[in-house]
């Protein structure tokens, strides 16, 4: 259990400051030039930046930079991909084929690698990050989708629904996607991970928001300049990526075996306490 709680708390603990983030009495990009490169202190116990700004402050706003990137992204894959995913595996025919193909054409580029390309065709900024994370992202749900669908699409109960008449998109709608979405809920899981590492990566790069908007990677990015004077510029937004990156991959590991009867213990599969 605590393999549940533990990284659930950690998540909850993110998206509740994410929320109350703007609300909070928080001075992100206050410059206090007698504070510039200063470790943690009483006052201010994760220390000041290279322009005196409280990284404590800007660590919470970093925050809700990756978690508006997170769902925003994970969700417009989700639902993309699942859709066209399912379509395919239940139409058949040349839709299904045309969809292989531009899977095919995805996965053949390395995700990362076509994030940045994009983001440099389309300029930095939060809307663009959004827009590339959710083009690269959408690959993985859709060909999870239609694995999923061709191995059901078969059943009785989806050719009894095709017997008596049910339209095609109410039978994708409700026979076929509720049955789909534990696997596609852990894939979630694991691909809120991966975006918020990608966010990250992006603005490392000067390629996600910009000045004065904090970011964990902007942050790491510079803090890294400074790292022999003033390590704490990269620890502290490292360790924070680090924490919700570890607690949502583990979050995600106990979900797959929560959701999948096949790795539930053969005493709880036969209903025995």
């Amino acid at each position: 259990m605590i393999r549940f709680w533990v990284p659930l708390g950690v998540i909850l603990l993110w998206a509740l400051i994410a929320l109350l983030a703007p609300v909070l009495p928080l001075s992100p990009n206050a410059i206090d030039l007698p504070h510039i490169l200063t470790s943690g202190s009483p006052d201010e116990w994760f220390g000041y930046d290279d322009l005196g700004r409280p990284v404590f402050d800007r660590l919470l706003v970093g925050a809700r930079t990756s978690f508006l990137v997170a769902v925003a992204v994970v969700g417009i894959s989700l639902v993309v991909g699942s859709l066209l995913g399912a379509v395919g595996a239940y139409v058949g025919g040349w839709i299904d084929l045309g969809l292989v193909r531009v899977i095919d054409v995805f996965l053949a580029f390395p995700g990362i690698l076509l994030a940045i390309a994009l983001a440099g065709v389309m300029g930095p900024g939060i809307d663009n990050v959004v827009m590339a994370l959710s083009v690269v992202s959408w690959v993985g749900y859709a060909r999870l989708a239609r694995a999923q669908v061709l191995s059901i699409k078969e059943r009785d109960h989806v050719h009894a629904a095709v017997a008596v008449g049910t339209p095609p998109p109410q039978i994708i709608a409700r026979h076929l996607l509720p049955l789909i979405s534990a696997p596609l809920i852990v894939e979630a899981s694991f691909g809120m991970a991966s975006v918020v590492i990608g966010e990250a990566g992006l603005s490392f790069l000067g390629l996600g928001v910009q000045p004065p908007a904090a970011s964990w990677g902007s942050m790491i990015r510079d803090g890294a300049r400074y790292m022999l004077v003033a390590p704490h510029m990269v620890v502290a937004p490292g360790m924070a990526l680090m924490g919700v990156v570890l607690a949502m991959n583990v979050l995600g590991d106990r979900l797959r075996d929560w959701l999948d009867v096949k790795h539930q213990p053969r005493t709880r599969r036969s209903g025995i306490p």
